[in-house]
């Protein structure tokens, strides 16, 4: 227990590599450690959405149909969601920089592993654990940014942070699919090399990133309390977790869905012209806007206060809506304004997707509990990405894009209704010692 007399004292001056004590990082040191992070992050990525591009291969070799291939899919999301939940008490209890180098080293084992895998079964276990391994990273990195950051810079670091999914996703993909044209469409190699090069990236993290002193919080510039259960269990008494855990439900569909259907939705509604390239290539403005909403939204949030948060978010997410039901229609006057919409689309879901589990988290409960927040904020997003495939595909048999895209309108407008909870106010803590450590002092 620290006491007292401690919560006073000023960060030494003295660099941490000198004397493992609390620091000031330089904007350019702190640049790049967040570089550190999303680096490592993408590696995580090389090692989950190469199952995608091996697929084919995996079924060819193994004989495996579909559905058993849907299984080790279902599986695997399962046990990200799990640990999700799991990890994040973990992560708050031992630090940011412990659980993401574990994190990154144990995806590239159970990586390594899959390749060695004998049958559908033993794979289905083995990228489960992949998965499971994968959950620790995000919480594992939000953890460590505040540190690093000023307040007034929170937002941006975020932004930069979550770019790191977005371009994970593309480069996982790229270099997956160049493997297997070098080697033969062999799906070992496809599964096993990433793992080679993530084992690479979590030497560099360890080499890079700081031991910070797990006590400090360059936000509140004094001695932070160790972790306690018992004030973690007081999360559920925050009004705003639970806006923001329906905010991730809600908008993980949306991302879900656009990630999973565009490119059949170019196919159905194009045209007899509309081929599967041409269809892959009008959806690309989806990411690549949404990573310009990503940055957009964390430069405004450094500039903007809770009140006016709540409304950018409330405008964002209604203007969304609105376009997610036209855009069916759009195809009668042109493919240019249907894909101009599209990019829109990722704009505008994108951006207020990234604050979620970010900046949100940190906010909620402070840096001591981010770790928990993150992750069951996380967890309830992926909860909706589990079932947002099955329903969405039963609304599409009935009624066409047309009715699927006005129900995924709908519920974006029920995001959009969430967002103005935002900026009520949390009441204020009992005793001195709680007051010292409000999201509202957090973050100003």
């Amino acid at each position: 227990m620290i006491s007292n007399s401690h919560e006073q004292v000023d960060p030494p001056a003295v660099p941490a590599r000198d004397t493992g004590g609390p620091t000031s990082f330089s904007p350019l040191r702190a640049g790049c450690l967040l570089a550190c992070l999303s680096v490592g992050y993408i590696g995580v990525y090389l090692c989950r959405k190469n199952l995608s591009v091996a697929i084919p291969m995996i079924q060819h070799d193994f004989g495996a149909t579909k559905a058993q291939v849907g299984v080790l899919a279902s599986w695997s999301t399962l046990a990200y969601v799990f640990g999700k939940v799991f990890f994040g008490p973990l992560i708050d209890r031992y630090g940011g920089r412990i659980c993401f180098l574990f994190s990154l080293l144990g995806v590239a084992v159970f990586g390594a592993l899959g390749a060695l895998s004998g049958s559908i079964m033993m794979l289905a276990w083995f990228y489960s654990g992949n998965r499971l391994a994968g959950a620790a990273g995000w919480g594992s990195m939000v953890k460590q940014v505040p540190d690093w950051f000023p307040p007034r810079r929170l937002g941006m670091a975020m932004a930069f942070l979550s770019l790191s999914f977005v371009f994970g996703g593309l480069f996982a993909l790229l270099f997956a699919g160049r493997v297997a044209s070098l080697s033969g469409n062999a799906w070992r190699a496809v599964m096993g090399i990433p793992s080679v090069v993530l084992l690479v990236i979590v030497i560099i993290c360890w080499r890079v990133l700081p031991r910070a002193n797990p006590g400090y919080s360059r936000i509140t510039k004094e001695v932070a309390p160790a972790f306690d259960w018992k004030k973690a269990m007081e999360l559920t008494k925050i009004p705003q977790f639970w806006v923001v855990c329906g905010l991730s439900f809600t908008l993980t569909v949306t991302r879900e869905t656009f990630n999973v259907w565009t490119v059949d939705f170019f196919k159905t509604e194009g045209g007899a012209k509309m081929t599967n390239e041409i269809a892959a290539f009008l959806s690309t403005p989806f990411d690549a806007a949404g990573a310009v909403g990503i940055l957009f939204i964390g430069w405004a949030f450094d500039r903007l206060n809770h009140r006016d948060r709540s409304r950018v978010l409330v405008v964002m997410l209604f203007l969304l809506a609105v376009l997610i039901y036209e855009l069916p229609a759009l195809f009668h006057y042109g493919l240019w304004l249907v894909t101009i919409a599209l990019g829109l689309i990722g704009f505008l879901s994108y951006g207020p997707y990234s604050l979620l589990a970010g900046i949100f988290a940190v906010e909620i409960r402070g840096k001591e509990f981010v770790g928990i927040v993150a992750g069951l904020i996380d967890a309830c997003g992926y909860l909706a990405g589990v079932v947002s495939g099955y329903f969405f595909g039963r609304i599409l048999d009935a009624g066409g894009y047309r009715l699927g895209f006005q129900c995924l309108a709908a519920i974006t407008v029920f995001a959009s209704l969430l967002c103005v909870f935002l900026s009520k106010k949390k009441p204020e803590a009992k005793n001195d010692e709680a007051n010292q450590h409000t999201p509202e002092q957090v973050l100003r």
